[in-house]
């Protein structure tokens, strides 16, 4: 199978806990448990390597004559028994394979992949896979071709996801993996026992698949939890709503040592388990159930199924393989990851863009640090919001040490300008950069969606300093110094970082736990309205 050398986000959202600092995890969390590990119950099994059973290049054309909905898979089943001189691939001399059972097991239940499809020719397929007596030459072909046609359509689902157009409709502009399910399978056939073949999609994807097995199972549940008087539940506070806290986080998974199920009293069992909580959705860990915390715990399950399922079909979308530096920018999670291969090197929060300026899901490299920028007005906020202010103020530009440039309007280098001390600049067509903000007190939110869409990062001289790194002459006193200038300088990053802005709700972390985030953008919606629909 192809290796792909781009990157998503994905690797460092999923391995990562938000932070308000830079931070070196342990790598041991990444032992996630066994059974998480194991999820990727891959089609592996024992393929045929037979080649003295085989069948006619003629049945081909008759069984798509026959199964004239799986059609779109013909140039693909041609091609991999064209290889295979048309020898069987589902069947040894026993019989057929146990790769065979595994790929209809699958089959049986696609809802596990988050996929709500109805198998094509379901009842012919049960028929061919559960004759009892022994099968003709003829049967055998068919189950044979209805096995690899069922393998791609599998494959093209559970693999590929949504085709691209359905992503570009949601705004996701990130190149998207490419597949060849004909060199996938054949790969698989040729390695014989291949049960540690991992599949073609990011261990994310199984992770997230665990979990909704896992919220699929839960009980009805019927738990709303209230502030009592509207003041937040604190601990070694005693009441009704404790009990009800206490339940809610038990089913859930947060409290794990749960004691007295029913006892009213917040006490320190309870309070680890809203820390729990408050870290796997982005809050601070205050362990005190306000009416933000209390908010997503009446959400109800089957909203966190769909969550669940919409992250997983854009897991489908993500390379397996990724190498070197790169940066990469949950912006539901408002936090910068800076990783080397599967390694998080450090984290960093970020703002960014308000829902009437969303920050746009592209990916890009950067090439320029500039130090002490001028801020070029974009046309947009010129119109909305400039020339208003000049309207009624004549020294509007003046007081906001602004200047007239060629045809529009810049602000000078300083203490006030919108962009801070330093920007970093990744040639795109969205005008979308990473930069430094004098708004300093945004980057203590919980939520920090304040943009006009590009990015700013709470440590701008660190992430100066470490894109600077490989020139020994950009010392952080030089850089310290370039930043408080006022003299605006452009200076080449010698090996261009790659930076990913991407967009997930959902994610399994280190430590095993399912994180959830806002759909700031409401992108999720949008997305399993799609996935219904097919």
């Amino acid at each position: 199978m192809q290796k792909f050398t781009f990157f998503l986000v994905a690797l460092c959202i999923w391995g990562c806990k938000e932070s308000n600092n830079r931070s070196t995890p342990n790598r041991t969390k990444d032992s996630i448990n066994k059974e998480m590990q194991d999820a990727a119950h891959d089609l592996a099994g024992n393929f045929s390597d037979q080649s003295s059973m085989r069948f006619s290049s003629s049945r081909v054309d008759a069984f798509f004559t026959k199964y004239d909905s799986l059609r779109n898979f013909q140039n693909d089943l041609n091609t991999f028994y064209t290889t295979r001189n048309y020898a069987f691939a589902w069947y040894n001399d026993n019989g057929l394979t146990e790769q065979a059972s595994n790929l209809y097991a699958r089959l049986e239940n696609l809802p596990e992949e988050g996929l709500n499809i109805v198998l094509p020719y379901k009842r012919q397929l049960d028929s061919l896979f559960n004759i009892t007596l022994p099968q003709s030459t003829e049967q055998k072909s068919e189950t044979e071709l209805m096995l690899t046609a069922m393998y791609f359509f599998f494959a093209q689902k559970v693999y590929g996801g949504l085709e691209e157009s359905a992503s570009q409709k949601i705004d996701w502009l990130m190149p998207r993996k490419k597949l060849s399910y004909t060199a996938l399978l054949d790969s698989m056939m040729k390695q014989g026992n291949t049960s540690g073949t991992q599949e073609p999609v990011y261990r994310q994807y199984h992770l997230l698949k665990e979990y909704l097995k896992k919220y699929k199972a839960l009980p009805a549940d019927n738990i709303t939890v209230n502030l009592p008087n509207n003041k937040p539940i604190k601990p070694g506070d005693t009441s009704a709503a404790v009990t009800k806290l206490r339940k809610k986080l038990l089913l859930l998974g947060d409290l794990t040592n749960a004691g007295d199920t029913a006892s009213p009293i917040y006490d320190a069992n309870l309070l680890s388990a809203v820390k729990r909580f408050q870290r796997r959705h982005g809050m601070k860990e205050d362990g005190v159930a306000g009416s933000g915390m209390v908010r997503e715990l009446n959400i109800p399950v089957k909203q966190r199924i769909e969550k669940i399922i919409v992250n997983m079909e854009r897991n489908r979308w993500l390379p397996t393989d990724v190498r070197g530096r790169y940066l990469a920018v949950n912006i539901p999670e408002f936090v910068l990851h800076a990783y080397n291969d599967d390694s998080l090197l450090w984290n960093m929060n970020v703002v960014v863009g308000k829902d009437v300026n969303k920050t746009v899901i592209f990916a890009g490299s950067i090439s320029e640090v500039v130090f002490s920028p001028y801020w070029n007005v974009p046309a947009s906020i010129l119109k909305k919001e400039i020339l208003s202010g000049i309207a009624k103020n004549p020294n509007y530009l003046a007081s906001h040490h602004m200047e007239k440039f060629f045809d529009g309007v810049r602000q000078k280098p300083g203490p006030w300008n919108s962009l801070g001390a330093v920007k970093f600049l990744f040639p795109n067509s969205h005008s979308i950069y990473l930069h430094d903000t004098p708004s300093k007190s945004l980057f203590q939110e919980d939520k920090r969606a304040f943009s006009h869409g590009c990015i700013r990062v709470a440590d701008p001289k660190f992430l100066a300093t470490y894109m600077l790194r490989e020139d020994s002459t950009w010392t952080q006193d030089r850089i310290a110094n370039a930043m408080a200038s006022g003299k605006e300088q452009y200076v080449a990053v010698k090996n261009p970082m790659p930076v990913y802005i991407t967009y997930f709700t959902a994610w399994v972390d280190r430590q095993g736990d399912l994180n959830f985030r806002d759909d700031i953008y409401k992108r999720d919606g949008q997305l399993a309205s799609m996935l219904m629909k097919r």
